[in-house]
């Protein structure tokens, strides 16, 4: 769990993890980029997730300092944007491993076996669901739905899908993980040929 508190976050420098943030970080980072996300709103409120990823971006989760820039450029409320980030699997409030397995646990994959994934995947690296391995190379999360039902079970690392999953491919996928960094049996999201009427 999260240690921050709505009190908190009207303090923009503290922090959650291990950098310490100014007030105008993102702002000088990444202005031209928060401009183009901005730009494409009438409401400006309707760009906080983007400018949550743009965050989550500089260091894989998402400062305390950060959600108060956004909400000062969004004109809302510190605790406002903590909600919709505490809301939502991908935005990370922590520092998470180099390679974040997010397996889903919705009701299709669970009925093809996700949890058999994250039982095989705790029993390879040691580590329970919130938990990264001391190495700092993997956190696993269990998260909901991600969309790709139709090749369940599945799991997201990062930003690539890994589908149809078996303990074999769960095994190649973390070997490659481990020393290329990659794998070449992300897939997708798989899509569906199309129809031949």
């Amino acid at each position: 769990m999260c240690s921050v508190n709505a009190r908190s976050l009207e303090h923009p420098g503290r922090h959650l993890g291990e950098e310490k943030w100014g007030e105008k970080v993102l702002k000088e980072k990444y202005g031209k980029e928060i401009e183009e996300i901005l730009s494409r709103y009438p409401v400006k409120r309707s760009a906080l997730i983007p400018l949550l990823y743009l965050a989550q971006r500089e260091h894989g989760y998402i400062t305390e300092a950060a959600m108060t820039e956004i909400a000062g450029l969004l004109k809302l409320t510190p605790p406002q944007v903590y909600e919709t980030a505490t809301f939502y699997t991908m935005l990370n409030l922590k520092k998470v491993g180099t390679h974040h397995i997010q397996v889903c646990k919705s009701l299709m994959c669970a009925l093809v076996g996700s949890d058999t994934v994250i039982g095989w995947i705790k029993t390879k690296l040691g580590i329970a669901p919130g938990e990264t391995t001391a190495d700092g190379l993997f956190t696993l999360t269990a998260v909901e739905c991600l969309a790709a039902c139709g090749t369940a079970p599945m799991m997201q690392i990062n930003d690539d899908y890994y589908e149809r999953l078996t303990e074999e491919k769960v095994d190649k996928i973390l070997v490659d993980l481990r020393t290329a960094g990659t794998s070449p049996l992300k897939s997708g999201p798989y899509m569906w040929p199309e129809s031949t009427r």
